[in-house]
């Protein structure tokens, strides 16, 4: 029954929701941040992630936080320390990022090395 749940597609299928969280903007990046850097604090996130603005940052996380991959560990110092890392649910993906980011870097060096070969000609 669940294999007739994946051909039909739609709200009901599991990739429907998984996809639909991962490609919302920044949200893989994040994750994959986490993933690689361990646990880290907003602002440390920030710098990593060069170009996102912090509400764009803040709303993402929240959504993670939703859905159960980021852990959210406050401290109630001064200033407030705020310290985010994936939970088990959110490593669960770590082998699919782990296959992204290989298949990621040999796509960045095949280009580097076309646009050397065309800078050549």
């Amino acid at each position: 029954m669940a294999e007739t749940a994946h051909k039909e597609g739609g709200a009901s299928c599991p990739m429907d929701f998984i996809l639909r969280m991962l490609m919302g903007p920044w949200t893989t990046y994040i994750v994959y941040n986490l993933r690689t850097f361990g646990p880290q604090r907003f602002g440390e996130l920030k710098r990593r992630m060069g170009g996102v603005s912090a509400k764009m940052l803040t709303e993402r996380l929240r959504t993670l936080e939703g859905a159960g991959l980021v852990s959210r560990e406050y401290e109630p110092t001064i200033p407030p320390k705020v310290t985010y890392s994936l939970t088990e649910r959110g490593h669960e993906l770590d082998g699919v990022l782990g296959t992204l980011a290989d298949v990621a870097m040999r796509w960045q060096a095949e280009d580097a090395a076309a646009r050397t070969l065309k800078a050549a000609e």
